[in-house]
């Protein structure tokens, strides 16, 4: 058996059936060059590959929960509970596949059972006339199993990087074809004395940050974790769900970081908080105070595929300015301080930080006691992903779309992934509380044009 850390026990308590608590993974695959052809049955080949083997699943696909304390190993695996093989009934665009992932999304999991599921899903218009045919996998996993980072490191050890390797075992399987590295996804074991040792450690370092933040909280850099207005986002959630998803090319974002001399990150917190500033004023809804961001971090310094290993920076998105370069200065710089307070901090003081900085709305969001103030207005989370192309069976993977989790006082999380040379944008939201919320993305592409002018400008000597 394996405890459940306090994080992962949030997110269980956090959950109910307007606010599952998994996060899923939209994989859009082209069929092989071999396999193409209205007579090619490669789709349900994969199919009766995962529904006919007799491999059971790997870590973590094997852990199913135990009075809510404790992951132990199931025993007891049905495919037919985790895995569905679906077809879409006409050929539909990504749109259309969207809305189907948008309401699959919003289904919980079982917690009888191991907390995900799996569907191949068929019946997908090619991106193009002379594209190739496509095909889908989407996968949900609870969030008290893995985080962003960790999912996506599953996706990666689940996958092929070579064309023509075969994958004769099912994607919940696939780790043992890494026997020799599964102990280094593993979370590494501690003994107790060690744990409360490390504890013991962070007091002084925690309590000298914290007492910085009173001291520093009228610098222009400083989010506060009572800084965030009220906005249309933060209200009680339905059930009902949108996801909306998009590519982009990362060159275009490479270029503005570096013609303005910021990071990647930065620029994609900048045409977010312009697309929220354009979405909200078209409704009326634009508070004039910033609206703030939580942005996870990644804490890892291993090479584990499972857990929670999070924390979060606050970021003043700017988004009271109509200045692109006001918002993205106002970016840069709270994310800059918050990194900064976070390099003075090992794992454990920064987890303790963070516990403590974010308490009360840990509470809030527990409780709802206080459901018109919130620490913060959405979750933007950026995922670094697979920089070589990878294959199932051959099939390359064209695109993935990182669904997330929205929350009571939270309508809207914007969770990106990188892969190969694409930024691949996914917005969950509750389509009840924001309507049209795909249109955020043209609101994307807009924003990022403009930085991409002013970045030229600036380049040529046109702009200070």
């Amino acid at each position: 058996m394996r405890l459940l850390t306090a994080v992962d026990q949030l997110f269980l308590l956090l959950e109910s059936r307007k606010q599952p608590m998994h996060v899923g993974g939209l994989f859009l695959f082209e069929l092989p060059k071999e396999a193409q052809g209205a007579n090619s049955d490669f789709v349900y080949q994969l199919v009766q590959q995962m529904q006919t083997s007799t491999v059971p699943p790997s870590f973590p696909f094997n852990q199913v929960l135990e009075h809510l304390l404790f992951w132990k190993q199931d025993e007891d695996f049905d495919v037919e509970h985790h895995f569905r093989h679906v077809a879409l009934p006409k050929p539909a665009r990504v749109r259309e596949l969207l809305m189907y992932i948008s309401k699959e999304h919003s289904l919980l999991l079982d917690r009888a059972m191991p907390l995900w599921e799996c569907q191949v899903i068929e019946g997908i218009l090619p991106e193009t006339e002379n594209s190739p045919e496509r095909f889908a996998l989407y996968f949900k996993i609870h969030h008290s199993l893995v985080d962003g980072i960790a999912a996506m490191r599953l996706v990666q050890k689940s996958l092929s990087q070579s064309p023509i390797e075969p994958m004769t075992l099912p994607v919940w399987s696939l780790m043992a074809r890494h026997r020799n590295q599964v102990d280094a996804l593993l979370p590494a074991g501690r003994s107790v004395r060690r744990i409360i040792k490390e504890q013991m450690a962070t007091i002084k370092p925690v309590v000298t940050e914290l007492l910085d933040n009173i001291k520093n909280r009228s610098d222009d850099d400083y989010v506060g974790t009572f800084d965030a207005p009220m906005t249309i986002f933060n209200q009680r959630i339905s059930a009902s769900r949108r996801i909306a998803a998009q590519s982009y090319d990362m060159q275009r974002f490479r270029d503005v970081a570096d013609r303005l001399n910021v990071s990647i990150n930065d620029v994609i917190l900048a045409v977010c908080s312009g697309a929220i500033r354009r979405y909200l004023m078209e409704m009326d809804a634009l508070p004039s105070k910033p609206l703030i961001a939580f942005v996870p971090i990644s804490l890892r310094s291993d090479d584990s595929a499972t857990g929670n290993q999070i924390s979060f920076l606050l970021a003043n998105l700017g988004t009271h300015s109509h200045d692109p370069m006001r918002r993205l200065q106002l970016i840069h710089h709270s994310m800059n301080s918050g990194k900064r307070r976070f390099g003075r901090m090992n794992q454990a003081q920064v987890i303790n930080y963070s516990a403590v900085a974010y308490a009360w709305e840990g509470l809030n969001l527990l409780t709802g006691l206080f459901p018109k103030k919130q620490a913060f207005n959405l979750i933007i989370s950026n995922v670094p992903g697979a920089k070589k192309p990878l294959y199932w069976n051959g099939a390359p993977l064209k695109a993935l779309y990182p669904a997330s989790i929205i929350f009571n006082g939270q309508g809207m999380n914007i969770t990106l992934a990188s892969y190969l040379d694409k930024v691949e944008f996914c917005i969950t939201a509750c389509s009840k509380l924001l309507p049209h919320v795909q249109d955020m993305l043209t609101l994307i592409d807009e924003e990022l044009s403009i930085l991409e002018n002013i970045s030229e400008q600036k380049r040529l000597g046109l702009r200070e």
